[in-house]
């Protein structure tokens, strides 16, 4: 059947309302005009989309409602300043407010789609590449992104890419390149032309020191985890970003937590929630108290550790609107991660019953280090129960994972679960689990 000519212009109706309604209204807003670059060279995303709204005459709950969003979370929005965006919601808006997508920091979207970047559903990185390409604002666009700009997303992408490879790489491997990358970001903080680059660049380094403490702590190197997780927090408060340094001393916190440390893992637990603002996702505050919850196991108060995995349920179903979890959230934290956590803080506890009513959903990861030591927790909930044979099955399935990724983190927890089980005759799953095991210098 032939198509009529209304049928045909539908797809590119939602991406072009934006310019439609500049010309009704007497010409295009200047993407060139000073207010505009200054906030764009700040990231200060959310003033330019204030700016284009306004000149568009539309409301907040009129741009809301064509976006898919509230009211309130287009005020949260232009009033974000230099805090993280979520890239799928300036996406959205850019569309529909026909703003250059290089203004909103997104000129890198091409590129991300290429290597698979995890945080936003590919198809809304290629979308944005064809409106990149269909733009007749792109040179303008472009002319926005200088070379510091180019310099920090490049820095990034690195950073991005080595998280990837965490996930297949031994981390002994990963470390070295890592930290060397970190240093090049250090040093090019030093030299940064100008305060807001330097601003920019303390984020990325941030994001560098995580990566590298977290392959420290996989290595057995605490004490070097300690002191990056350290730097982390303290570049993302130079950052002036709020958010990742919540989240960065959430991750000491869980560090610390593992490590048996559980007043000090609390502590860090409440020094993080400091950092968040009121309009904060709840993603975080749902992680946050899944984090509290190992502190609490940690400590051996199982009634507080229920209560703050409760806590983390209830945040994650009060997210009616589907909220996107923001960089530096760029994972998905959902039920199954929660359930995760209780099947870690049961094995910590000692409750068998919380680590064998989770054992489904926990092992869906796809990172397998991470695996590996889940099926160490699960194996001890097993052990608690007198299932010999099955716990040390899980154990040497997750040691052969260790010993391939030469993680010091995954023998160790293993050596930890055959310190619990003593017995003159141990049946073949805890030889062969042995045999493994002898000779390993990790």
């Amino acid at each position: 059947m032939r198509r009529s000519h209304m049928d045909m212009r539908a797809p590119h109706q939602a991406a072009s309302v934006g310019m439609a309604l500049l010309v009704a209204l007497g010409g295009p807003l200047n993407w060139k005009s000073e207010a505009i670059r200054e906030a764009s060279q700040a990231r200060n995303y959310g003033r330019i989309i204030e700016l284009a709204r306004t000149h568009q005459r539309m409301t907040q709950a009129q741009l809301g409602q064509v976006c898919g969003l509230s009211q309130s979370a287009i005020s949260r929005l232009e009033k974000r300043g230099v805090s993280p965006y979520a890239m799928d919601v300036l996406l959205k808006v850019s569309q529909h407010l026909g703003i250059p997508v290089a203004l909103l920091g997104l000129a890198e979207v091409p590129t991300l789609a290429r290597i698979g970047t995890e945080s936003v559903e590919r198809r809304q990185f290629l979308g944005a590449a064809a409106a990149v390409a269909v733009s007749p604002a792109l040179a303008v666009a472009a002319s926005c992104v200088d070379e510091a700009d180019h310099q920090a997303s490049s820095l990034r992408l690195v950073t991005t890419s080595y998280r990837r490879l965490d996930g297949s790489t031994p981390s002994r491997e990963l470390a070295d390149a890592v930290r060397s990358h970190l240093r090049l970001i250090q040093g090019l903080i030093s030299a940064a032309p100008t305060h807001a680059h330097r601003i920019r660049l303390a984020a990325i380094a941030s994001e560098a020191a995580s990566l590298a403490a977290w392959l420290a702590w996989d290595t057995g190197d605490n004490g070097s985890a300690r002191s990056l997780y350290g730097a982390a927090i303290k570049a993302a408060r130079s950052g002036a970003n709020p958010l990742l340094a919540a989240y960065q001393t959430g991750s000491l916190a869980q560090f610390e937590a593992h490590a048996g440390n559980g007043a000090m893992a609390l502590g860090l637990v409440k020094r993080a929630r400091s950092f968040l603002e009121a309009d904060s996702p709840r993603v975080a505050d749902a992680w946050l108290s899944s984090v509290e919850a190992l502190g609490h196991a940690a400590a051996g108060d199982q009634r507080s550790c229920d209560r703050a995995l409760t806590r983390s349920r209830a945040s994650l179903e009060s997210n009616t609107h589907g909220e996107q979890p923001p960089w530096p959230w760029v994972f998905t934290f959902d039920e199954a991660k929660v359930a995760s956590f209780r099947v870690t803080c049961g094995a910590n506890l000692g409750l068998s019953k919380w680590v064998s009513d989770s054992t489904g959903p926990v092992l869906a990861t796809g990172h397998a280090k991470q695996r590996a030591l889940l099926m160490l927790d699960l194996a001890a909930g097993q052990l608690a129960e007198g299932q010999i044979e099955a716990a040390f099955a899980l154990a040497t399935e997750a040691l052969k994972t260790g010993l391939t990724y030469r993680s010091g983190r995954i023998v160790e927890r293993s050596r930890e679960l055959r310190r619990r089980f003593n017995t003159s005759s141990p049946p073949k799953a805890v030889r062969e689990f042995d045999e493994r095991l002898h000779g390993v210098y990790l």
